[in-house]
């Protein structure tokens, strides 16, 4: 069953709860970027101050770029097409929009050994085997963020990205994966200061996996990947 509030003033949507501490909350409209902020700073406070549970938030965002710590002004290729919104994540320009799923990770690193770059690589890992379990084989390239796959041609695309903070060993913002968005949204910016490749998608690669299928696959292998 889909929850059937969106996220808006306050934290809203079906708690499907994960182990002893973690919950999944669904939303099922697009949630509105400053909304979605305002809410994950609030409870990355109540989680470090040990007045909330570990959640991740399964949502998608009006079409909208957002800049990361590391955005460089020249990769916005077309400012006026999409809201654009300064994220304090890591990593550069991304586009979130319908059609790809957003998945917000607020999880206590103190628990997890307190290493950042294991618990990038462990966000990796979970989405490529939740990709395997529809059937796409997904990998990581060195000196790239994210999760990519082999195009039909030959060539390669970015399917999944990548962009976390940390506060307090809380950890914030997450991952997004391309389902079936729009992809000429992308051509607004550089993704993530990538500019020799290109962005694709399930949809884009054949498949007809629904956000409900994606959903299935992430539930089933993040307490395996995230500790949960």
């Amino acid at each position: 069953m889909r929850p059937t509030e969106p996220l808006q003033n306050r934290v809203s949507g079906e708690d499907k709860t994960q182990g002893p501490g973690a919950a999944f909350r669904f939303f099922p409209e697009p949630v509105a970027y400053p909304n979605a902020l305002q809410q994950m700073e609030a409870h990355v406070a109540a989680l470090a101050a040990g007045t909330a549970r570990e959640q991740l938030w399964f949502l998608e965002h009006p079409p909208l770029y957002t800049s990361g710590t590391s955005a460089k002004p020249e990769d916005l290729l077309n400012p006026g097409s999409f809201p654009v919104y300064a994220a304090g994540r890591g990593g550069e320009f991304t586009y979130h929009g319908p059609g790809q799923r957003v998945v917000y990770v607020m999880v206590d690193l103190s628990r997890r050994g307190r290493d950042v770059r294991a618990f990038v690589q462990s966000l990796e890992g979970w989405i490529i085997r939740s990709l395997e379990e529809l059937d796409v084989t997904a990998g990581i390239r060195d000196g790239r963020i994210g999760v990519w796959v082999d195009r039909p041609d030959g060539g390669e695309a970015k399917i999944a990205a990548i962009g976390i903070r940390v506060r307090k060993w809380v950890s914030f913002h997450g991952i997004s994966l391309n389902v079936s968005p729009n992809l000429d949204h992308f051509a607004g910016i550089v993704p993530c200061g990538i500019r020799d490749f290109g962005v694709t998608s399930l949809a884009d690669l054949g498949l007809t996996a629904s956000m409900e299928d994606v959903d299935a696959a992430l539930m089933k292998h993040a307490p395996e990947y995230l500790n949960l």
